[in-house]
């Protein structure tokens, strides 16, 4: 019961972490507009550097980043608090290596599907590369900093952003994969590399067809 209590609690949290819609409230500060009319259209921090320009679009990514990192890190706060609480001791080790990582996986989802679909938003949202990248660096540092290295890599060789994110979310599941890491964590960073590509579907057939707009160009 504790550790269903904890999970959903986190889970919860983490969805609200992620609904934080920080490019539309970029739009709507900054320039009393609502991003989604702009641009690619999408609340994430590649849209903001277009309409928006360079400080606000690091802003909303940093942000971004930081919903992902503060929806692991209070996952793992809550059910630990949770559990000493409700037994009085706190969890043994065994007990924080089995469960603990159940907790996390359902905090990664939650949080970024409060990104990609907000319900301040009307279930609309960024693509969730950024925030994805923030589970990564507080769930297992390794493979966050790989993926990030892979997109920093990609961005430099290609300028297109969307392209850097995709390859970032394979290289997060072959690390993941390749690395010794709970199950859990493999489970959430497949679906949310796969979530996170299925998000950038209509950037794919812009690829494909050669009209994917560069870093610095109008989408």
């Amino acid at each position: 019961m504790v550790f269903w209590i904890a999970s959903l609690v986190g889970l919860a949290v983490a969805y609200l972490f992620g609904s934080l819609p920080t490019g539309y409230l970029a739009g709507k500060l900054l320039k009393g507009m609502d991003i989604r009319e702009h641009g690619s259209r999408s609340t994430g921090a590649t849209n903001v550097l277009r309409t928006l320009g360079k400080w606000p679009a690091l802003a909303v990514l940093l942000i971004d980043v930081l919903k992902g990192v503060a929806a692991v890190v209070f996952a793992r706060w809550f059910y630990l608090w949770f559990s000493t609480v409700s037994s009085g001791i706190p969890p043994t080790a065994p007990d924080l290596q089995s469960a603990e990582p159940w907790t996390v996986c359902l905090a990664g989802l939650g949080v970024l599907l409060g990104h990609g679909r907000s319900i301040w938003l009307n279930f609309t949202g960024g693509k969730s590369a950024a925030t994805g990248l923030g589970v990564l660096l507080a769930m297992s540092w390794p493979v966050g900093l790989g993926a990030a290295a892979v997109f920093c890599l990609a961005l430099a060789a290609f300028r297109i952003v969307s392209l850097s994110s995709m390859l970032a979310a394979l290289t997060a599941i072959a690390l993941v994969c390749g690395l010794e890491q709970p199950l859990p964590y493999r489970l959430l960073v497949i679906s949310g590399g796969l979530y996170v590509i299925i998000r950038h579907r209509a950037n794919i057939r812009r690829l494909l067809a050669g009209t994917e707009p560069r870093l610095g160009k109008v989408a």
